[in-house]
């Protein structure tokens, strides 16, 4: 063999490991010839780059060939991925292809979400693409919106402040400032009020506990009467009362109309009126038996008469004797 061939052979050898190193490095296997290719379309890629590992339920299955801008005019600025798969995992075209963190130290996957109604997914097809969210970026998308509206309250609250500033002058300013030493000096008084009532308690915590101790008797044997008075029919007796007072009112009522002895006595002016007489002409004769008592009892041997009743002596309380 020439000393020419030789160094041909060598080159050519030269040359076909630094083509297979190459894409070793890009994790291309130049003697797989039975890869499947599919292409998806993403906005913003968030960091996918060529020789990415694509997997199917964790299970890688390819990696990513090519990462070029579209070149349809209406598509302009997407980005077009294309990767192979290597294994003979069947899916259907409703399939997703989802960008996903590699791990926290950064890098993106490309995950292969099947989906197995509709036609099968053939090589050189299309599937529809996503992105997940990392953890840096989930928070940054949820920290987004706070951030915009505390932005807004900082400048509403600085809006504020400066409108404060310019309502209130410096009188006002110092009038505030007082106040608010005056209330915490109120709240130092109240304090030491709250402080003093505490030993207070404590100095009579014995009283106290003995007035809770009566006071728990007392409403003990208020119960009691309660129980007593509900075992005695009150209820009943009530009733009697209520009863007896009718019976009051009524005899009361019948004495008003002037019925009965008694109601007559009471309403007839004409029986008070010879009551009345009576009562005097008995009066008068009771005097006139105690001053003359020989009018009505007379024992004269002799047949000396007894004077007569004379009003007026009677009336005088004289006896007729005189």
């Amino acid at each position: 063999m020439s000393k020419e061939l030789k160094t041909g052979i060598i080159a050519l050898s030269i040359i076909a490991l630094g083509i297979w190193g190459y894409n070793f490095l890009k994790r291309q296997d130049v003697f797989q010839s039975g890869a499947r290719h599919f292409f998806v379309e993403y906005d913003n890629i968030n960091g996918l780059s060529e020789a990415s590992v694509v997997t199917i339920n964790g299970l890688q299955v390819g990696k990513v060939d090519q990462i070029t801008f579209n070149t349809d005019p209406e598509k302009k600025g997407t980005l077009l991925v294309r990767f192979s798969l290597e294994n003979s995992f069947e899916f259907s075209k409703n399939s997703v292809a989802k960008i996903y963190p590699a791990g926290l130290m950064g890098g993106q996957n490309l995950a292969i979400i099947p989906d197995y109604t509709g036609s099968k997914a053939l090589s050189g097809d299309f599937l529809k693409g996503e992105i997940k969210s990392d953890l840096f970026s989930a928070v940054g998308e949820k920290f987004n919106p706070i951030q915009s509206k505390l932005e807004n309250v900082l400048v509403h609250v600085d809006s504020l402040v400066m409108g404060i500033n310019q309502t209130l002058d410096k009188k006002a300013r110092q009038s505030l400032n007082r106040s608010i030493i005056g209330f915490e000096g109120t709240v130092y008084n109240l304090n030491k009020t709250m402080r003093s009532v505490n030993q207070l308690l404590e100095d009579n915590k014995v009283k106290v506990n003995v007035t809770l101790d009566n006071t728990k008797k007392i409403t003990e044997d208020v119960s009691k009467i309660t129980e007593d008075l509900a075992k005695a029919e009150l209820g009943k007796t009530i009733k009697k009362l209520e009863g007896t007072i009718d019976n009051v009112n009524g005899l009361l009522t019948g004495m008003k109309k002037g019925n009965g002895t008694l109601g007559k006595l009471v309403s007839d002016d004409k029986l008070y009126t010879n009551l009345t007489n009576a009562t005097k002409e008995m009066e008068e004769l009771l005097r006139e038996m105690k001053l003359n008592p020989k009018r009505f009892v007379h024992f004269s041997l002799f047949g000396k008469k007894a004077k007569p009743y004379n009003e007026e002596n009677n009336n005088n309380n004289v006896s007729n004797d005189k």
